[in-house]
């Protein structure tokens, strides 16, 4: 390939939500994925979801995530509500598959997942006004300041994230750099279609659990921001 088809290349790549990395994969992981994801994921395809048509639970809140990670919070949060409906979105498939391990494991019926960038899931397949809750929690917060542009939270993508949630819903994301907490609530409070449920930040919600990263941090000193904006 030429440079200038290199070039050209560059410039038609699309904006993700996340940076690509390679990362080991088990084989207990490997096998969930093999056995598993048909019956709990939902392939991406450019057409808008009818939760009803993929959640046995009919007519009840349903909640995004946004980036699981390995996905340990996700099931909890599903496994302890289980009158609520969870979609969770992630690219990486060691996360992928250890979550669709704990949702066999757990007999878990109210979470599916989808494995693919957040962004065009956001755009192509949930409809505007059908979310009641949006949770991030944790992403990478890329401190170096020449890597800023790199971070998940941005202005265009909270564009996007308010016209899917219903009026009255919420937007929850939980960080532990403070510069980043700052960045992200600057950028919320920019936004005119949500508003501040509190001004105590430090204060987290009994439906989040406390992970073990975060129990470690905790003892060290770190604080956990947890901000969360209702739709107005």
């Amino acid at each position: 390939m030429t440079e200038q088809n290199k070039l050209n290349d560059f410039k038609r790549r699309p904006i993700r939500s996340y940076i690509l990395r390679q990362g080991r994969i088990t084989s207990g992981q490997t096998k969930a994925i093999q056995e598993c994801f048909v019956k709990h994921a939902v392939v991406f395809e450019k057409k808008l979801i009818n939760f009803d048509d993929i959640f046995k639970i009919k007519d009840t809140h349903t909640i995004l995530e946004i980036g699981f990670g390995m996905g340990t919070s996700t099931a909890e949060i599903a496994k302890l509500n289980p009158r609520y409906n969870y979609l969770a979105v992630e690219v990486h498939s060691p996360g992928v598959g250890n979550l669709l391990k704990l949702i066999q494991e757990n007999n878990i019926s109210n979470l599916k997942i989808i494995q693919h960038d957040a962004v065009e899931v956001l755009n192509f397949m949930i409809k505007d006004d059908s979310l009641d809750g949006i949770h991030i929690f944790f992403p990478d917060p890329w401190p170096k300041k020449r890597h800023h542009k790199r971070r998940l939270i941005q202005s265009d993508l909270l564009a996007v994230i308010t016209k899917k949630i219903k009026k009255s819903g919420y937007l929850h994301i939980a960080t532990d750099w403070e510069d980043y907490a700052l960045w992200i609530i600057d950028l919320l409070d920019k936004e005119k279609f949500i508003q501040r449920a509190s001004d105590n930040f430090f204060e987290k919600p009994d439906y989040r659990p406390l992970t073990k990263y975060e129990n470690r941090g905790i003892k060290l000193g770190y604080k956990v921001w947890d901000m969360i904006y209702r739709r107005v």
